[in-house]
């Protein structure tokens, strides 16, 4: 049995890896497979996911693009199909802000690859990230569609972007280290995506995990209290349950036995907008004291990168500690 605090990282250094990487690095957190990682492994691997389905992890990037469109008529049939799960916004008349994820614009090719405007976007993409499009376009790849002009923004770009439009294109990713229940209140967030470690295929009896169960440490109980004792022994009893089911079940079984402070490992990519929702409600008084003991210090963390969207926020949250 091994006991840890709970803590969080703001994927920072993703943000400066490709696509694939940051999709590989993100992906595996489902499965503890980090290990398997080499300067080979990203496109199999998101050959892999994408055959089978597992569309969550392709929603762990995303691009933003400024097409400048001639046609008035090009623009009203693009936003007549309404494109779920792009931010969408017209800076100009002739001229829109995208961005979505992998799977967004996989899905509104899949959805709506006959409109105009759809069409030269993805034929676009494919020509920059061919290895997220090639089983969806043709070899001969889409015809380019005349008086679209696209071009992809890099992060920098975004970032320079006006105050509001950053709020709304820019996505942070945050990998929390915490218990299940906390991680059971995020995921209700709606406009966020998310990947979490999978019980039901992490195996803690192998040598990678210790061959043990890892739990948070609560924040109820003062170590060394009589209530830390009783939590702490029946954290051991269930461990020790858990490695013995293993021995003739599968981890999808065995881990009905596993309690809500079992240590998990939640990505969160959300842009600022959500993040920002996402504060408002999970450092309040009334919220979740476990939530609390990670949000608070994010709160924080990200009024350093983002002043302009989250220092009022994280002032005020400093004036309602303080008194």
């Amino acid at each position: 049995m091994k006991v840890v605090a709970p803590s969080f990282e703001i994927l920072a250094d993703l943000d400066q890896q490709s696509l694939a990487i940051r999709i590989e690095a993100c992906g595996r957190i489902c499965y503890k497979s980090e290990d398997k990682i080499t300067e080979a492994s990203a496109e199999p691997f998101i050959r892999r996911i994408l055959k089978h389905g597992h569309n969550s992890v392709a929603e762990m990037a995303v691009v933003t693009l400024k097409v400048v469109v001639d046609s008035e008529t090009v623009i009203g049939q693009f936003f007549a199909v309404l494109p779920k799960f792009l931010q969408v916004d017209r800076p100009s008349k002739k001229e829109l802000l995208l961005t979505g994820s992998v799977r967004a614009f996989r899905e509104l090719y899949q959805d709506q690859g006959g409109v105009k405007l759809v069409k030269a976007i993805i034929g676009f993409l494919a020509q920059r990230h061919p290895l997220f499009f090639e089983d969806l376009v043709p070899k001969r790849g889409v015809v380019p569609q005349s008086g679209v002009e696209i071009e992809k923004l890099s992060l920098a770009e975004v970032d320079a972007l006006p105050a509001d439009l950053v709020a709304k294109h820019r996505y942070l990713a945050v990998k929390f280290i915490t218990n299940r229940a906390v991680t059971h209140e995020i995921v209700r967030h709606r406009p966020c995506s998310f990947l979490q470690e999978s019980q039901r295929y992490c195996r803690y009896s192998e040598d990678k995990f210790g061959s043990e169960v890892t739990f948070i440490k609560p924040m109820f109980f003062e170590e060394g209290s009589a209530e830390y004792r009783l939590w702490e022994q029946a954290m051991k009893d269930t461990e020790k349950i858990y490695l013995q089911l293993l021995e003739t079940a599968s981890p999808q079984a065995a881990r009905t036995v596993l309690p809500n402070s079992c240590k998990t490992e939640l990505i969160v990519f959300a842009n600022l907008i959500e993040w920002a929702h996402i504060f408002r409600l999970r450092t309040t008084p009334a919220a979740e004291p476990s939530m609390r003991e990670v949000m608070i210090p994010l709160v924080h963390a990200f009024s350093r990168l983002y002043p302009a969207q989250f220092r009022e926020l994280s002032r005020s949250l400093a004036d309602v500690l303080i008194a």
